[in-house]
């Protein structure tokens, strides 16, 4: 116990003035940006959606995703809180704002502002020099699938969420930039919504020469509309990695499956 103690000390007297030293991570995308920064000590609760990476095993849960428990929150005393805005209603949002607990909203579109925000994230937690190297590594990989995966006509791409109902991708969406990245372009980039719902005929009038989803139960239903071409040339895949749906450092490698996967289209 007293070794823990004095560890904690240091690790407080080694923060830079200024440093959140209680963090509180309201999505997991936040989550693992904490640990790929190496500040996941700095961590004293997670809001928890889908499976948590075992260094984060031990901290408390307060709430999941679409709902915060801020009884919980409050009680662990946090400094700062990550925010990714769809994991939080807007009324909990609201009443976060209304805390005075410093709150630092992330919501990237396009993977460039993923990678800026390492560096501020980073200098939020006291780990400037790391968070600066996380951007520079990923901004000089991202820029390199850019050059190699460029078409001179982009793919026509069916990103589905879900199957019943039909949700997919809309514009200025993160995942829509990754496409982009890979030399293809999401068939419903004019929607404003980040989710919408569609339907087949939709899908049918935009002719997607590549349809993904989560499974190869959810591509199913398509084979019955040959006239697609993503049908017809027998282009519905699953999605190589459901990193995409996690905006953190290692979407990338995530992005690059999928431009390893795209490049192989008709």
């Amino acid at each position: 116990m007293a070794k823990r103690f004095l560890v904690a000390c240091l690790l407080v007297l080694s923060l830079p003035l200024g440093a959140a030293e209680r963090v509180v991570s309201l999505a997991p995308s936040m989550s693992e940006i904490m640990l790929e920064l190496g500040a996941g000590e700095r961590l004293v609760g997670v809001l928890d959606g889908g499976e948590r990476p075992a260094a984060l095993a031990h901290l408390p849960s307060v709430g999941r995703y679409g709902q915060v428990e801020l009884e919980t929150l409050l009680a662990l005393r946090p400094d700062l809180l990550l925010l990714w805005p769809d994991s939080v209603p807007e009324a909990q949002r609201e009443q976060l704002k209304s805390f005075g607990i410093p709150l630092y909203v992330g919501e990237p579109h396009e993977l460039q502002q993923l990678a800026e925000q390492f560096a501020e994230i980073g200098q939020q937690v006291g780990v400037e020099a790391r968070g600066r190297q996380l951007r520079d590594e990923f901004s000089a990989r991202l820029a390199g699938l850019r050059q190699r995966y460029r078409r001179e006509s982009p793919l026509p791409v069916f990103y589905q969420v879900w199957h019943e109902p039909l949700y997919t991708i809309g514009g200025r969406q993160i995942i829509g930039d990754a496409l982009e990245v890979c030399g293809a372009h999401n068939v419903f980039a004019d929607q404003r919504l980040p989710a919408p719902q569609v339907n087949v005929e939709a899908v049918l009038q935009r002719s997607p020469e590549v349809i993904l989803a989560g499974s190869e139960g959810e591509l199913q239903h398509w084979r019955a509309w040959p006239q697609i071409p993503a049908v017809r040339f027998g282009q519905l895949w699953t999605v190589p990695d459901k990193g995409l749906e996690r905006p953190s450092f290692q979407m990338l490698a995530a992005t690059e499956k999928l431009c390893a996967l795209l490049v192989n289209a008709r």
